[in-house]
């Protein structure tokens, strides 16, 4: 059995970076303002999430109840950067992504990632179209912390 590559439609493709871009924009706008509402306006109803601590939430409403007071108690520090990482399509309407958000310090520099808060972190986002539109229908993310591995 040949091993398939699954991102291999252009057309897919190009597709699935407009829509990550889309959405890590929203995101960059919502942390920005503080703003759950807007964070998490492309989350589908059935969203599941993986925080960076192991917990598993899943639905809509739970999350942004979690979100709202994140971000209202401003964890995330007091700004962060968000980028596109890495997009795969792996079938029609089907966006992966990871997205790096990084934590600044309110100078714009990084805050080390040795210091445990505010932290960045690492996201793998799949995005799924609906009707037209881009839903997240899951995310995981992942702490970043300095590695001893060389």
């Amino acid at each position: 059995m040949t091993r398939p590559t699954l991102s291999d439609d252009e057309r897919r493709l190009r597709d699935a970076h407009h829509a990550v871009d889309a959405f890590v924009a929203a995101l960059q706008t919502a942390i920005d303002r503080g703003d759950a509402a807007l964070y998490n306006a492309h989350f589908a109803d059935d969203v599941l999430w993986g925080s960076p601590f192991g917990a598993t939430v899943s639905g809509y409403d739970t999350l942004h109840a979690i979100h709202r007071r994140l971000l209202a108690a401003a964890v995330a520090g007091p700004r962060s950067r968000y980028e596109k990482v890495a997009v795969s399509a792996p079938a029609p309407d089907v966006a992966v992504a990871q997205v790096r958000r990084t934590a600044l310090h309110a100078d714009g520099t990084p805050v080390p990632v040795e210091q445990p808060s505010p932290f960045s972190e690492v996201a793998l986002y799949v995005l799924v179209r609906r009707d037209g539109h881009w839903w997240l229908s899951a995310g995981q993310n992942t702490v970043v912390r300095p590695s001893d591995r060389r």
